[in-house]
């Protein structure tokens, strides 16, 4: 799974405000930040904090 690389410099984190980074092999957008992971669904970046997982070990509350 791809996204356009001019699109992925745009993109940030709905809760940081913080960039993102593209997890090709989870099909996921990270949020270090606020350990999140939000999910692409269909090629569509999900950036709902709701949707979003929250990663190993990050602290909750983002």
């Amino acid at each position: 799974m791809t996204i356009d690389p001019w699109l992925l410099e745009r993109l940030v984190c709905p809760a940081t405000r913080t960039p993102l980074t593209l997890d090709e092999a989870a099909g996921e957008l990270i949020s270090p930040a606020a350990g999140l992971a939000y999910p692409i669904r269909d090629g569509v970046p999900v950036l709902l904090v709701e949707e979003a997982r929250q990663l190993n070990g990050a602290a909750t509350g983002a």
